[in-house]
């Protein structure tokens, strides 16, 4: 297989594993059941780590690709509104700290994280035409940050176990 069949092949194999992780998780039951919309955010792992290891292009494919899927296959439009703006707004901030190197790939995680949830609260409060859900933010923040180490570390350990096989090709 050429290395182009092989980097398709693999980011196709990421996308899946994302796919499969943000299913496990719409699966689980609620983390604190009387704050609504906080969850771990587990597909990020791959997305860090496919921005690490393929780059801010194959991370933006992974990710569009992840949320058409999820959509088409278990979703609605007000879950694409919800998730393409938080997706849009964290990617969009991790690649620019990615490429500033700033921060370590946890730190770029929780600003990922914080993101994604602005970026829902934004949509949220301009659907409901209130800007009131601002409350709701540092909560989400908070939680936000927590979410943000747990997948960076293990976006991190991922990258240490098997990154430069993923990338180069080899057994895994």
């Amino acid at each position: 297989m050429g290395n182009q069949a092989q980097r398709i092949t693999r980011l196709a194999l990421c996308t899946a594993l994302a796919l499969v992780l943000s299913y496990m998780e719409a699966l689980l039951p609620p983390i604190y059941p009387s704050v609504p919309g906080i969850k771990m955010g587990l597909a990020n792992v791959v997305i860090i780590f496919v921005l690490y290891c393929f780059g801010v292009r194959s991370a933006i494919w992974v990710s569009a690709l992840r949320l058409a899927l999820m959509t088409l296959l278990f979703g609605n439009v007000m879950m694409l509104m919800y998730s393409l703006a938080g997706a849009t707004l964290s990617l969009g901030v991790m690649a620019l700290l990615r490429r500033a190197r700033w921060f370590s790939p946890v730190g770029v995680s929780v600003l990922g994280a914080v993101c994604h949830n602005a970026g829902q609260i934004l949509v949220a409060m301009a659907v409901l035409g209130t800007g009131a859900l601002g409350y709701y933010l540092p909560v989400l923040t908070v939680t936000g940050t927590v979410a943000g180490v747990l997948v960076g570390l293990l976006s991190v350990l991922l990258m240490k176990k098997i990154g430069d096989v993923a990338v180069r090709g080899g057994e895994l």
